[in-house]
């Protein structure tokens, strides 16, 4: 058995900032762009939902960072056995595989479009045969359902976590008005 290179574990992080960087630089212009189209192509869903700031985008993805990051360090803290580690393996793979799907439903480019098949897709199947090779137990059917499964639930936590820190703040008491002059005795 040899030992798994931390480019595998650290190589998740590393692979998810290529990819977030590529989010970071076109969501929300895209968002902003999109919408009216998509509404106009498939009418009924929220589209108003769909647009997010810059700093909602930047907050977000910074949430995630800090998910991935987690999930690599306990993946070189336990060369590649960790279950959370291979979850978040798994649901990185998987979120490659939606963005393709995004791209072909709105018939073009979506964010996170270029670098899915470019980094996430080959950095996926390419750790999963290191982690193999190297006689780590793939935890297979429980990682990958369980990384499936929580895909949507950590994308879904991070934007509304983003949008409770971005929205804009009302002030706790109404701001001073013009003074009010005391009526004379």
């Amino acid at each position: 058995m040899e030992k798994v290179p931390a480019v595998v574990t650290w190589g998740l992080l590393a692979a998810w900032t290529v990819h977030d960087a590529e989010e970071l630089a076109t969501m929300a212009r895209w968002t902003r762009e999109a919408r009216p189209r998509l509404a106009e192509r498939y009418p009924g869903l929220p589209w108003d939902r769909l647009e997010v700031s810059q700093r909602h985008v930047t907050v977000a993805i910074g949430l995630m960072g800090g998910v991935v990051a987690g999930a690599a360090a306990l993946g070189a803290r336990t060369g590649g056995r960790s279950r959370t580690f291979q979850a978040v393996l798994a649901g990185f793979g998987a979120h490659g595989v939606v963005h393709l799907a995004q791209s072909v439903a709105v018939r073009g480019y979506t964010p996170g479009a270029v670098t899915a098949p470019l980094v996430v897709l080959p950095f996926t199947a390419w750790a999963w045969r290191r982690l193999r090779s190297s006689g780590v137990p793939v935890h297979g059917g429980v990682a990958t359902w369980t990384g499936l499964a929580a895909l949507p639930l950590a994308l879904g936590g991070v934007h509304a976590l983003a949008h409770v820190l971005t929205r804009p703040r009302r002030p706790a008491t109404p701001p001073p008005g013009p003074a009010t002059p005391l009526p004379r005795r």
